[in-house]
């Protein structure tokens, strides 16, 4: 992991530091797969949030013309939802 002695305040989040790109209020889909990975380990492709867009399931978004934007809050919340508890053995599930 590398940290930047430089970084903006709030770039780092969980031990993770984060480029300024990633630290706006909503992120475009290519930016939020970069996001999910780095903060939650989440590996998602933006063809999948496209699907998600269209089918639901996917992170909450808002759109801004034809762009759509996801709240990084909103991101944040879903991938703790999808990511559930921590368990101990399998037999918990």
């Amino acid at each position: 992991m590398t940290t930047v002695s430089n970084a903006p305040p709030g770039a780092r989040m969980g031990g993770v530091c984060l480029p300024a790109r990633l630290m706006k209020k909503r992120l475009r889909p290519a930016e939020l797969c970069e996001y999910l990975e780095a903060a939650h380990g989440i590996e998602i492709k933006p063809s999948t949030l496209a699907t998600w867009r269209c089918r639901g399931g996917g992170p909450p978004f808002v759109r801004f013309n034809r762009t759509p934007l996801y709240p990084r809050d909103l991101a944040d919340a879903w991938a703790d939802e999808k990511l559930g508890e921590p368990i101990t053995s399998t037999s918990e599930v």
